[in-house]
């Protein structure tokens, strides 16, 4: 099966079972590509990009009308307030209180940086994320800004009481970079650029080198061919060197 691309006027025929069999003839300079590429990748994530840890904290805010009850309508209004929770947790009376309380060196959008709120459908649930180089420091953050953001909450909601459904944890392992994923990525990226370059390599090299490609592409009958021989290379070599 052939596909035909033109270009300057001029019909340039590729065969695409010529260009399988080229690519599985390179598949071992292809396959080192990817290796490489892939080892560099690990390499790079490991020495160069600096590990980030996540940790979280979740708290569930029930606004009650009365103390000793709950009923339905209670749960449907603070489930559907979680997003009005979130941004109050994300304000700057929260930041700025944790910045004062934990005595950070950074500023009100730096530690929004840090700082995600997830609120999941359907539930009361509030999620605390926070992403730190030190594993430590984003365990500590967490969790002065669950502290902050419940009393905040209970005053601008008029809410009684927020409770804290998990405590944020010291994470063990970083969150990011994935040296793996990275890994993979590199690797396919290596296997890639070897067949382009392969492909190209091939598109751009216009040498005749049999008999079809003369009648192919010059459209001239061959008469005949001379065989080489590398003994009659070795042999005019000498008379070269003789003559010399």
């Amino acid at each position: 099966m052939e596909n035909q691309t033109v270009n300057n006027n001029d019909e340039v025929e590729i065969d695409l079972g010529e260009v399988f069999h080229l690519l599985l003839s390179k598949l071992g300079v292809i396959i080192l590509s990817g290796i490489v590429f892939c080892l560099a990748a690990v390499m790079g994530t490991m020495l160069l990009i600096t590990p980030k840890y996540e940790s979280t904290t979740k708290i569930v805010v029930l606004s009650k009308q009365d103390s000793s009850t709950l009923t339905n309508q209670d749960i449907q209004t603070s489930t559907s307030l979680t997003k009005d929770y979130a941004e109050l947790i994300k304000s700057r009376t929260v930041t700025e209180g944790v910045i004062a309380q934990l005595k950070l060196d950074m500023t009100h959008e730096k530690l929004l940086k840090k700082l995600s709120v997830d609120t999941p459908t359907d539930t009361r649930v509030v999620s605390i994320t926070v992403t730190d180089t030190d594993p430590y420091t984003a365990a500590q953050i967490a969790n002065a800004v669950r502290d902050i953001a419940s009393k905040h909450i209970q005053q601008v909601m008029d809410i009684k009481a927020v409770n804290v459904v998990e405590t944020a944890n010291i994470p063990d392992e970083p969150s990011s970079p994935s040296v793996p994923k990275n890994g993979v990525i590199g690797g396919l990226l290596g296997i890639l650029l070897a067949a382009a370059v392969v492909l190209i390599v091939y598109l751009t090299n216009d040498t005749v080198k049999t008999p079809e490609d003369v009648e192919k592409y010059l459209g001239l009958s061959v008469l005949g061919t001379i065989p080489y021989s590398s003994k009659m290379g070795k042999k005019s070599k000498k008379k070269k060197k003789r003559h010399a």
